[in-house]
């Protein structure tokens, strides 16, 4: 027969299983308390935040490996992201307009460096679907074997394929392998996007704006590495720094470089003020100071004492930069663009002679 636990019962729980854990401080719980209410939800008020709160605690602590917690907390930061926050911008997307031959097609596989690109009819902001190199490879391999009905003999048509046979003019339209797209506007979140990736099989989207015009591009990888981090392939080329210190304490950056990441690298004096409430990179905030976008050659002054000049640049944005501090006594605006070769002198009109035979009164 069981007896009531008493005061000076040493397990007052009647034999019941027992957590032991040290004794927290005042105004603090346990770890493996929250970590119990999180898991096993012992009371009501587990939650997002009980989790967030065990994993900024030491991993020791914790239980979690580094990788493990590093995992759990980008799950958990899914759910503020937006697409437009992961978007490839429209200026770096590779497409192919429906129309291109297949032998230019291939080409422009070779150096895209991508397995699925997006075909477009007349512009980008006519998006016709996407192509995936294995349906290129299946219809080119159909072709080159003479018989666009694959044999059951793989082996066979294998070993009769003649690339000769395949006409590398016949335009991507009438090869009829141009999948389906998912569209997506920008403010969409991640984490629907990759759902809905899941159950369409489609793992390419192109991000619309309110105007039906292409704002940029997401992939399933680009989703992925929102959780595990960068993944990088056997074709990915490293990555240069965006910015990089020069000997003669210039600083040399690429347009897309972060504000936060030019002011990291050359100091709290670089500040662009109420500038980075509108933009994010070095290449928008020469747009926005100079009212245009900067040409090769032309010098940016700002943010005091600095001036930076473009060193590259084509119409729609500025690639690269270098920064450097404001030469004393240099004068001017803030747009300097080299001397144009002058035109050559026009040539002096003929004297008027009055006294010319060939003069018609």
């Amino acid at each position: 027969m069981s007896q009531a636990p008493t005061r000076n019962d040493p397990n007052p729980h009647g034999g019941l299983p027992m957590v032991i854990e040290p004794a927290p401080q005042a105004g603090e719980e346990g770890w493996l308390t929250r970590m119990m209410r999180v898991l096993f939800g012992w009371k009501a008020a587990a939650t997002r935040a009980d989790l967030e709160q065990v994993l900024t605690t030491e991993q020791a602590e914790s239980g979690f490996t580094p990788e493990e917690a590093a995992l759990l907390k980008n799950i958990l930061g899914l759910r503020d992201r937006r697409v437009e926050s992961v978007m490839v911008p429209r200026a770096d997307i590779v497409a192919v307009q429906q129309d291109i031959a297949i032998g230019e097609l291939v080409k422009v596989f070779e150096v895209a460096g991508h397995s699925r690109l997006v075909v477009y009819n007349d512009t980008l902001d006519d998006p016709a679907g996407m192509i995936h190199i294995r349906d290129l490879i299946a219809f080119v391999a159909a072709r080159a074997s003479g018989n666009p009905a694959a044999s059951s003999d793989g082996a066979a048509e294998a070993a009769k394929l003649n690339l000769a046979n395949i006409d590398l003019t016949l335009p991507l339209s009438s090869a009829k392998i141009v999948r389906e797209i998912i569209y997506a506007p920008p403010s969409m979140p991640a984490l629907d996007l990759l759902a809905r990736m899941q159950a369409t099989r489609i793992h390419l989207a192109l991000v619309i704006d309110e105007y039906g015009g292409t704002d940029g591009l997401v992939s399933m990888e680009d989703l992925v590495e929102l959780i595990v981090g960068d993944i990088a392939d056997e074709h990915d080329e490293a990555e240069t720094q965006a910015i990089v210190r020069q000997s003669d304490g210039s600083f040399l950056a690429t347009g897309r470089a972060s504000l936060e990441e030019v002011r990291t690298a050359i100091g709290e004096e670089f500040d662009v003020g109420d500038a980075a409430d509108d933009v994010d990179t070095i290449g928008g905030y020469l747009v926005t100071k100079a009212g245009h976008v900067p040409v090769r050659g032309e010098l940016v002054r700002g943010p005091a004492p600095f001036e930076t000049e473009v060193l590259d640049a084509d119409p729609r944005r500025v690639k690269r930069v270098r920064i450097s501090r404001r030469k004393e006594g240099r004068t001017g605006t803030t747009r300097e663009i080299p001397a144009l070769v002058k035109p050559a002198p026009r040539p002096a009109a003929p004297p008027d002679d009055r006294s010319s035979p060939n003069r018609t009164p």
